[in-house]
């Protein structure tokens, strides 16, 4: 007997109000408890659950050989640079669904957010010198030795402006790139001052840390590390705005500069550091060497290094856990996630099974090569 219409809208009803408990139960649960989230050159982004360190899901991006990546303020996004699509995408957190696509240009890398502003970097028209030293660094490829030919050919012509990269601002309310920024050869790392009004960003290819005002673009300085060594990397603001630390990716080691950028010392690291970034008390600073296959940990007032903490092959980036209990490094040839006790150096696990990992944050928000909380 066919249903009165009253009551089989009531059952509509109900089942629509049921699903969607369900959908927001799901979304819940994904939102809930502390994760991370890797990007993988050969894949999506993958979530790590903190408590097992399993890995719980994998997100589409929209574009191959995602690399960058950040949370908004609010967490409610992960934006994510894909460089096969130029563009960089926004991944609501709790439902996992690409909610905006930004534009980009070519080879988006790099992704930070200060304030409402996301501050990508990419390479409008990369030389043909820039493509050779982007697949010299690919899949089993060693690095030139610095100062021999093989490390100049490796490296972009200084006087083609055509191929200099682009910093590309996106605004995160209405979802578009408002300016962009030209800067240097194969721009890598970015980071701000302490109150947010500087904006320094490392161009591995000309050797040199531009230095921008934030909000206007307008480019106040410009910074030559040749003289200490070759491919400024990754970047760090000391804690409590004292100065920077920025990694010699050729040179294997660190400059430490003053709050006005003057370069104070050098101190030595292990082979190609890169991703750099200070312990959640301030008191340690860690470094990757990625062909070396360590985390060195110096201390942070006299840079001293302290140890070293084993993990795999080309980690780039790394972050703490929100707790600051572990430390987890995103190991590209290695296709793998090492987590290491942050206080004892052990591995505690390895997660097998990723494709290229390049970046890593977390939520809650954590210290990490690509993040501060």
């Amino acid at each position: 007997m066919e249903r009165p219409v009253a009551i089989r809208a009531v059952i509509r009803t109900a089942r629509t109000a049921a699903v969607a408990a369900s959908a927001i139960a799901a979304s819940a649960a994904f939102a809930a408890g502390a994760e991370a989230y890797v990007t993988n050159e050969r894949g999506g982004i993958d979530v790590i659950d903190l408590d097992t360190l399993a890995v719980t899901r994998t997100l589409a991006t929209g574009g191959e050989g995602p690399r960058g990546l950040a949370l908004t303020p609010d967490a409610r996004y992960i934006l994510a640079a894909n460089k096969g699509s130029g563009e960089v995408c926004a991944i609501d957190r709790a439902t996992g669904a690409i909610a905006h696509r930004v534009k980009v240009g070519l080879n988006p890398e790099m992704v930070r957010i200060n304030g409402r502003f996301a501050y990508v970097t990419y390479e409008p028209v990369p030389s043909e010198e820039a493509l050779k030293h982007e697949a010299a660094k690919g899949e089993g490829a060693a690095m030139p030795k610095p100062g021999t030919g093989a490390s100049r050919a490796a490296e972009p012509e200084k006087d083609d402006d055509a191929a200099k990269a682009e910093i590309a601002i996106v605004d995160l309310d209405h979802w578009k790139v408002v300016k962009s920024i030209p800067s240097g050869h194969e721009t890598e790392g970015v980071e701000f001052s302490a109150d947010g009004r500087l904006m320094a960003v490392t161009n591995e290819g000309d050797d040199t840390i531009s230095v921008y005002d934030r909000v206007t673009g307008k480019e106040i300085k410009s910074v030559s590390t040749a003289a200490y060594g070759k491919r400024p990397r990754g970047i760090k603001a000391i804690p409590g705005g004292k100065g920077y630390v920025v990694t010699l990716e050729f040179s294997d080691k660190f400059l430490v500069l003053d709050r006005d950028f003057k370069i104070l010392r050098e101190v030595a690291t292990k082979s190609s550091p890169y991703g750099v970034a200070f312990s959640p008390d301030g008191s340690r600073l860690l470094v990757a060497a990625a062909k070396s296959g360590v985390l060195q940990e110096f201390d942070a007032a006299t840079f001293a290094a302290t140890r070293d903490m084993a993990v795999g092959k080309r980690c780039w980036h790394f972050t703490y856990s929100p707790d600051a209990s572990k430390i987890l490094a995103a190991c590209g040839r290695s296709d793998a996630v090492y987590v290491v006790d942050a206080q004892g150096g052990n591995t505690l696990k390895v997660i097998e099974g990723e494709k290229g990992p390049w970046g890593i944050v977390t939520y809650p928000r954590a210290n990490g090569s690509l993040d501060v909380r």
